[in-house]
């Protein structure tokens, strides 16, 4: 019996009912090809390879990814009495070192990913040069609804999604049909990829140095927060605020994309 590796952020998911879920929200058909970070037993990987075309499955554990295919075989010939693990393809890697080139545009995203580099995983898959079509992500309930979060409780990984994903939440999954059970509930993040990203590709830079300077305190007002971050004085970043027509008082979370968005357009 293989033990989770606490080191490598794994728990495992075996309830079938919040499985078939997750696979669900890809909406997959047989033209799909499907990214899976981190497969694990393969518990969710057998779900897919019943839906998709095609599955490429990143698997850091070199014991979990050596064992990967025959787990699939047994599983969807238990569950669907074929063998789909020739749907499959296994690669050894850390995720953060795959090259999302390789795939074909239009890929989908499913997964229970390791919740220690969640931000890093949704970092590299949207600020890609090939990004997903849809990213159907188990994460942390706090992440999933911070991601989706409205103004007056947004982060910079929410507005940094954003840029290039509409963003839903979708059903929360208690900690306790998790093996072993994480400390805190998770749920599913469904991120769809924007027709056109909210800024131009050129200014997308500048728009997230502004929007990272905003939140270095961001327990304090924005004049003072942004003043840190930029640094610079009060009196500047009053005037960048002034520019931008937004309240100095407003703390970082509170402001709308486009307040932003405007902000950072000011010289």
């Amino acid at each position: 019996m293989i033990q989770p590796k606490k080191e490598l952020g794994q728990n495992f998911l075996f309830d079938p009912t919040t499985l078939d879920a997750i696979a669900g929200y890809g909406e997959l058909t047989e033209s799909d090809t499907v990214l899976e970070i981190g497969p694990g037993l393969g518990t969710l990987t057998s779900r897919l390879c019943h839906r998709a075309g095609r599955v490429i499955a990143v698997e850091f554990d070199e014991q979990l990814a050596s064992q990967l295919a025959e787990n699939v075989a047994e599983l969807t010939t238990e569950l669907y009495g074929q063998d789909l693990s020739g749907k499959l393809s296994v690669i050894s890697s850390d995720f953060l070192k795959f090259d999302l080139a390789t795939l074909p545009r239009d890929y989908k995203v499913i997964a229970n990913i390791p919740y220690n580099i969640t931000s890093k995983i949704v970092e590299k898959l949207w600020s890609s040069d090939n990004p997903p079509q849809l990213a159907v992500l188990l994460v942390q309930k706090e992440v999933a609804e911070r991601l989706a979060a409205a103004p007056g409780d947004l982060s910079v990984i929410a507005i940094a999604t954003n840029v290039y994903a509409e963003i839903s939440k979708g059903i929360r999954v208690p900690a306790s049909l998790f093996t072993p059970p994480p400390k805190v509930d998770s749920m599913v993040s469904i991120m769809r990829r924007r027709p056109q990203t909210l800024v131009d590709s050129d200014m997308i830079d500048g728009f997230m140095y502004v929007v990272r300077a905003g939140f270095v305190e961001k327990r304090k007002k924005l004049r003072s927060s942004l003043a840190v971050g930029l640094r610079s004085s009060k009196v500047e970043a009053e005037r960048l605020l002034a520019e931008a027509g937004i309240d100095p008082n407003k703390r970082a979370q509170e402001l709308t994309f486009d307040e932003w968005k405007r902000l950072s357009k000011i010289d």
